[in-house]
């Protein structure tokens, strides 16, 4: 089970952390990603890490603004969103899985949180 919080309004140019909290154990294989999803858009991949190695992957709309990491005693990652822009809004979803390597199409995800809302106000 994943949870997240963190979400909110903010000004455009502000920052917001994003954490997702992992229940059970997360072992070398885990791999964990945010997307997001705007309304009437398709859902996006963000950012992802793989638990281990701490691999990280970016879409290029927010390479170098944002910045995914985790805890690996807490079972916590999180997503750190500096310089954010108005098309930075939408449902930001954390998500989970040990299938496949470190991927940016949802499909492969089976661990989903419920969302929250990150609002980025011009």
């Amino acid at each position: 089970q994943l949870v997240e919080s963190g979400g909110g309004l903010v000004q455009a140019g502000g920052s917001l952390r994003l954490s997702c909290a992992a229940s059970g154990r997360t072992v070398r294989n885990f791999v964990m990603a945010w997307f997001r999803q705007a309304p009437g858009q398709e859902r996006e991949f963000v950012a992802g890490i793989t638990w281990s190695a701490e691999i990280t992957a970016y879409a290029d709309s927010v390479k170098g603004r944002f910045t995914i990491s985790r805890d690996y005693a807490k079972n916590t990652g999180f997503l750190q969103m500096n310089s954010l822009k108005p098309e930075d809004t939408a449902v930001y979803y954390c998500a989970g899985q040990f299938k496949v390597g470190l991927i940016r199409e949802s499909s492969p995800y089976d661990y989903w949180g419920q969302g929250t809302q990150v609002t980025v106000s011009s």
